[in-house]
């Protein structure tokens, strides 16, 4: 059967009301008790609230200020919200979190999965600008993201692009409106299709949002720019995984072969749509580890993230991306086995010379 045959995709709304689950992060100190997440084991009914493990998390606005302790979220909302009554702020002004650093580090970004053993920096809403730019390419050089609560913003600045010329803009910068229509609900990847379907040759105005900054940050051009997936994967021996439906998951660290599948996917969506998403590419790979052929991938993705309406071309690719690591980690295991083997011989056997 042809990839995609019967395929029903949905049209991406405009507006997409309901939390994502973007990026993978880490986060600091554990205490036990009754709370607001769950700890699950596949296939098994979540615990009472009683036996829920109390999580107990410390954080600091990313400009500065006193240590705070937040608890009870199970979604990223619900986090912003919690960081905002910590320090008496309206949770509008949280634009997203970093983890174990208050530079606006894009490799350092906290979405869907957090670790348990880092600390959570909150930065807050700082200077509003507006920009005229002109589409003098077809590609900006821009990659999107956004926080999980209605706030796109940019993750990377590709060097020598468009975008890079202009020394106003910066990563970490919310994207509020281009052309006056605002984007605040908006998903990453509706606001780079946005942005992909401006007519090249043209002026366009955005109006963006920096993140307030502290004192040693305030000559920074492009923190962030360059990307390193790996970091994004938590470094925590456990990782609190925020979810849109259904209670947060406390979970194992990632294999081996996730990890550089994620990573893969992950690329795979910068290049095609322009939008770096760990969370996204996470679910990807979840979704297509089991299945036996991409017809299959196809209807999960289809059923799970419809939204979205993956081109063919590009789940073919995911596909492939997916079964590349899985082949080369099962590689790697036999020939860590057979190395084993031989190393547990050479001990057994005398050599006489």
């Amino acid at each position: 059967m042809p990839l995609g045959l019967g395929r029903r995709k949905k049209a991406p709304p405009l507006v997409e009301n309901e939390e994502a689950e973007p990026i993978r992060g880490s986060l600091g100190g554990v205490e036990v008790g009754s709370g607001g997440v769950a700890a699950l084991q596949p296939g098994l009914p979540p615990p009472p609230a009683s036996l829920r493990p109390r999580l107990v998390f410390h954080t600091q606005l990313a400009h500065g200020s006193p240590t705070g302790r937040i608890e009870g979220f199970t979604n990223v909302k619900e986090l912003y919200s919690k960081i905002a009554e910590a320090f008496k702020i309206p949770p509008v002004e949280v634009m997203f979190c970093t983890l174990n650093t208050h530079k606006v580090d894009m490799d350092k970004l906290l979405g869907g999965q957090i670790g348990l053993e880092d600390f959570i920096f909150a930065h807050t809403k700082g200077q509003r600008k507006e920009v005229e730019v002109f589409k003098s390419e077809e590609a900006l050089g821009l990659t999107i993201t956004d926080n999980g609560a209605g706030y796109a913003f940019i993750k990377r600045i590709k060097e020598g692009s468009v975008i890079d010329r202009i020394q106003v803009i910066n990563v970490g910068d919310m994207i509020e409106s281009i052309n006056g229509q605002s984007l605040i609900g908006c998903r990453h990847y509706e606001v780079a299709k946005m942005l992909k379907d401006l007519p090249k040759g043209r002026t366009f105005t955005l109006k963006l949002t920096e993140p307030r900054k502290a004192f040693d940050m305030i000559s920074q051009r492009a923190a962030g720019g360059k990307h390193n997936s790996s970091s994004q994967l938590g470094t925590g021996r456990g990782t609190l995984r925020l979810r849109a439906k259904g209670p947060a998951t406390v979970e194992e660290q990632l294999s081996a072969f996730e990890e550089r599948a994620i990573e893969k996917v992950d690329d795979l969506l910068e290049s095609y749509m322009g939008i770096r998403d760990t969370e996204l590419a996470a679910t990807m790979v979840e979704l297509g580890k089991d299945k036996r052929n991409p017809d299959e991938f196809a209807e999960a993705l289809d059923e799970r993230l419809g939204d979205f309406a993956f081109p063919d071309e590009f789940v073919f690719d995911v596909w492939g991306a997916i079964g590349d690591a899985k082949r080369k980690f099962i590689l790697l295991a036999h020939v860590t086995s057979n190395l084993t083997d031989f190393l547990a011989w050479c001990q057994n056997v005398s050599i006489f010379i």
